[in-house]
């Protein structure tokens, strides 16, 4: 199979390239190397998928349809996965026109070339932050997500009802699936996970936002990728589709498993929670589990183990 991925050399796109090339497949991934954190990081992440033969990296960006066009009609892929995006709810705040016009304008340039096209295959991903601030859970894919509390979740529920009327006009089988705050290998500096095991493992203070009451469904990288790539095999129509771990933690217990995890005592500085972030995130995985067989097993203490354990043997600890 050919599996075009935008966002190819970022932190979930580079996972998931690896795995697909891992199992044989042909991946072509267009990244533009630019937006949210250093480049040089993405540089790395291609650097190991160029190392194979069936790998093959594109830079540019989403919303260039000319290009968009040139690669589609080359390469003829047989399923595009949709990553690329700007992505955090803090700076979206901040800088809302752009993650419209990426996150946006960049979802309807590659339905509209894939349509012009006949390719009528999509794995497209979304994110848990589409459920606004809610206090109970599970979330489950039919509850109502009309009230997105930050621009970036905005323009991921704005990418699945794109991407719906696409499957309605033109009956291309688009997967839509909701990430729940993932970690591992390779994350984004900013992150919380990221940030966190960086400061504590230099003795250094964190911020804690709020009082360590909000609660998270932190999912390991390669759960996620073992979801993605069965969307990827199963063209189901139109489907909006969690993944996540189903274990929600609160956060001062998650710094604490950090604190295990790097061998040193957490210095904490607690401040007022942020506009935009949400107090719960907990995924119901029933319809994963059935549509896709995914059965995500990393317990966050042996995830936050293996992330920890990548930062020493990348020298970032």
């Amino acid at each position: 199979m050919h599996v075009f991925v935008t966002g190819g050399a970022g932190f979930i796109g580079s996972h998931t390239a690896e795995a697909l090339l891992a199992r044989g497949d042909r991946v072509t991934a267009l990244d533009v190397f630019g937006y949210g954190y250093d480049p040089q990081l993405k540089e790395e992440n291609a650097a190991l998928l160029e190392q194979h033969p069936n790998f093959r990296l594109i830079r540019g960006d989403i919303r260039d349809a000319e290009l968009l066009g040139a690669l589609f009609d080359e390469d003829q892929p047989d399923v595009v996965v949709h990553l690329a995006a700007r992505a955090g709810v803090r700076p979206s705040l901040l800088e809302p026109d752009s993650y419209a016009d990426i996150n946006i304008t960049g979802t309807m340039r590659i339905l509209q070339a894939m349509q012009q096209r006949n390719m009528n295959r999509l794995v497209f991903a979304s994110s848990s932050s589409v459920y606004g601030a809610r206090n109970q859970g599970p979330f489950r894919e039919t509850d109502n997500v009309d009230v997105p509390v930050s621009p970036y979740a905005a323009t991921k529920r704005a990418g699945e009802l794109i991407c719906a009327t696409y499957n309605h006009l033109y009956q291309m089988n688009i997967s839509c699936l909701r990430f729940f705050t993932v970690y591992g290998p390779r994350q984004r500096p900013e992150m919380a996970i990221h940030l966190f095991a960086d400061r504590i493992g230099r003795g250094q203070e964190i911020t804690m936002f709020g009082d360590g009451s909000s609660v998270r469904d932190y999912t390991f990288v390669a759960d996620i990728v073992q979801g993605v790539i069965a969307a990827i095999d199963r063209p189901l129509g139109y489907q909006i589709i969690n993944l996540g771990n189903r274990t929600p933690m609160r956060l001062d217990a998650l710094i604490s498993a950090i604190g295990v995890a790097v061998g040193k005592q957490p210095i904490i500085k607690q401040i007022p929670d942020q506009p935009g972030d949400v107090p719960m995130t907990f995924a119901s995985v029933e319809k994963a589990t059935a549509l896709l067989d995914y059965h995500p097993n990393t317990p966050v203490e042996q995830g936050l183990s293996t992330f920890v354990a990548w930062l020493k043997n990348t020298g970032r600890l």
